[in-house]
């Protein structure tokens, strides 16, 4: 090795470790933010609907850095804590296997030109998404039946749940001025397909649109807003203006061009509602009355006999990693476990007599 390329390689090494001990600086002033929440819970619910967004749509930064974060956390609260974002990272492997399996499996029995990538979510790790109703692509439905075929077959008893709102793909479109490759979510593919079913570009109406897709009119609403009204109209508007109305129509806007031949077209977000939010708080705060429940259990199944205050005293102790629980909480639980706990003897005797 020349001199020359000895300390370009010794400068590249210089370069990773200034970069992972910059990373590790950020993630542990992160780290000490977060030390000052008192919330742990609330901020888990919240943090986890953001990681899998970033997850599932391929919006994550780094990787390594994720895990990184995960490792971090885990460390400061437990393996409670971070159970289920880890449980998100393991399914997103299994999923590749899966999917290695699958294409091995489609080249020994048929021939597709659809290159299908599916993720199979734990239902209990994963946050909760809406079941949209929508029609497929005929060829896409057929693909779908077929994973669906080979997973169920693999697992025998399990059932999946498709989360359409939640795909995304690649759509090859031919405009005047060439070829492009649009990466769109699964209902903004929905409707662009359609548009090869017409000649001469004719226009298609708003009502014809929602007939052939079934989509609820906000989601629609929605995609159309992106492909004809947003930064990229590869669809133009009849009459031309920012708001979808019924009474529109649409057509390929046959002279779109890019420099780009790749172009992410980004679906109109939804802000978070303060329903969804108060949502959120509500399945936390249950999920505390559980976990202080069985705290309650779990001390009271050691111990045999203890003091009230001492009890208090060590269920505050085994939850304050999750979060701060009210004393009037606490006292509540404690009156209705020691309730349950004697009306369950007292069944147990009758049954005995």
């Amino acid at each position: 090795m020349t001199k020359i390329g000895a300390t370009a390689e010794k400068e590249g090494q210089a370069s990773t470790g200034d970069e992972d001990a910059e990373l590790d600086r950020q993630l542990e002033q992160g780290l000490e933010l977060f030390r000052f929440i008192e919330g742990k819970d609330v901020f888990e619910a919240f943090y986890k609907k953001d990681l899998a967004r970033r997850l599932l749509m391929a919006r994550s930064a780094s990787q390594d850095a994720e895990r990184s974060m995960l490792a971090k956390l885990k460390v400061e609260c437990g393996t409670t804590f971070t159970h289920n974002l880890e449980q998100m990272f393991k399914d997103q492997d299994i999923s590749r296997d899966e999917m290695i399996t699958y294409k091995q499996h489609l080249t020994n029995t048929s021939k597709t030109t659809m290159d299908l990538q599916v993720s199979v979510l734990s239902a209990a790790a994963w946050p909760t998404y809406p079941d949209v109703t929508v029609k497929l692509p005929a060829e896409v439905a057929k693909h779908l039946e077929k994973y669906d075929r080979h997973y169920k077959h693999k697992h025998n008893g399990r059932k999946l749940t498709w989360k359409h709102s939640l795909a995304h793909s690649v759509v090859k479109a031919q405009f005047n001025k060439g070829t492009k490759e649009l990466l769109v979510s699964a209902f903004q593919a929905i409707v662009l397909v359609l548009f090869n079913d017409v000649s001469d570009n004719a226009p298609i109406s708003y009502t014809t649109i929602l007939e052939a897709t079934n989509l609820p009119d906000a989601e629609l609403i929605r995609t159309l807003q992106s492909l004809a009204c947003a930064k990229f109209r590869v669809l133009t508007k009849h009459p031309k203006g920012r708001e979808v109305n019924p009474t529109d129509t649409f057509t390929v806007n046959l002279a779109f061009t890019d420099a780009k031949f790749r172009i992410k077209i980004n679906q109109i977000q939804l802000k978070e509602t303060k329903e969804e939010n108060a949502e959120t708080h509500e399945r936390v705060y249950q999920d505390r009355q559980y976990e202080t429940q069985a705290a309650i259990v779990r001390i009271m199944k050691s111990r045999k006999t203890m003091g009230h205050q001492q009890l208090v005293a060590e269920v505050i102790e085994q939850t304050k990693k999750r979060g701060a629980v009210e004393l009037g909480e606490i006292k509540k639980n404690i009156e209705s476990t020691y309730l349950f706990c004697h009306i369950g003897l007292f069944v147990q005797r009758v049954r005995l007599t």
